[in-house]
């Protein structure tokens, strides 16, 4: 079973009997707790939400630097099946190779043996293969496998927090919205000034379906104009197909506050999966 969570609809409240006309007033969105939110891979959203209030919920994410170093390690991996192998099921089974290696290192925590396990079982097609596939209409949100780590973004000795998620299309999240077989991926760089014009270093985002062979690798960029005034917040949609897909985003931000110098930072990689209808 699907461990979703369903935000709750916005609802009318009632006018005032008063002589003038009154008029009922939306009630705001019923948001989830954080605390509950960020330990779901999954969660569903009321197709209204901006995605805007939904990177707000996650302004309180911590990382941690053991697991991002530690599972960032199989990003080269995605990152070479993403170029385009000559054959797909060979860097499939390399990245599980590399995940299980991993995985035997009795010196890593549990939070971390955990997460390559999650990328363990969606490679080898055990326990269901991976996220489970979104209903026609759902709006599901898939959080990537953990928060990364960007030096100095914020200043000189203050690091940032990196969130990423991926929605799979249909929806409106991102703007313009990923159609059908597409997927919107979001990552946002907690506590940064406003994205600069000029990304000097492209955070890029590769992507392999493990169902249907396709890959691709494109950059983030800012044209969805998503949290304007700040933290810096980049977008893609691609053209993943239906399946499951695996994904890894990586690479540098560029953030510039009005009037004052652009600043330049790097993100470890970070990795998700999601399922497209």
């Amino acid at each position: 079973m699907r461990r979703a969570l369903t935000l709750c609809a916005l609802a009318a409240t009632a006018g005032l009997a008063v002589p003038t006309q009154a008029v009922a007033q939306p009630a705001p969105p019923v948001l989830p707790d954080l605390a509950g939110l960020v330990e779901l891979p999954q969660f569903e959203i009321p197709a209204d939400l901006s995605v805007e209030s939904l990177t707000d919920l996650l302004a309180g994410v911590r990382a941690n630097p053991e697991e991002a170093e530690a599972v960032a390690s199989l990003a080269p991996a995605i990152i070479g099946a993403a170029a385009g192998p000559a054959d797909v099921a060979d860097g499939k089974n390399d990245l599980l190779a590399q995940a299980k290696e991993l995985l035997a290192n009795s010196e890593l925590p549990e939070s971390v043996k955990s997460t390559l396990q999650r990328v363990i079982t969606f490679l080898d097609g055990s326990g269901g293969g991976g996220p489970e596939i979104p209903e026609p209409g759902a709006v599901v949100i898939s959080q990537f496998l953990y928060p990364t780590i960007g030096k100095g973004c914020i200043g000189d000795s203050q690091d940032s927090v990196g969130t990423a998620l991926a929605v799979a299309g249909p929806s409106h999240l991102p703007p313009p919205g990923p159609g059908a077989g597409q997927t919107g991926f979001v990552f946002t760089a907690l506590g940064t000034a406003p994205a600069a014009g000029e990304q000097q270093q492209p955070l890029t985002l590769s992507w392999v379906n493990v169902s249907n062979g396709r890959t691709g690798t494109q950059p983030l960029t800012n044209d969805a104009k998503i949290n304007p005034d700040g933290p810096t917040t980049l977008s893609a949609i691609a053209d993943t197909g239906s399946g499951q897909v695996l994904a890894v985003i990586s690479g540098g931000i560029t953030t510039q506050d009005e009037g004052a110098d652009p600043r330049s930072c790097t993100f470890l990689p970070t990795v998700g999966l999601v399922a497209v209808p």
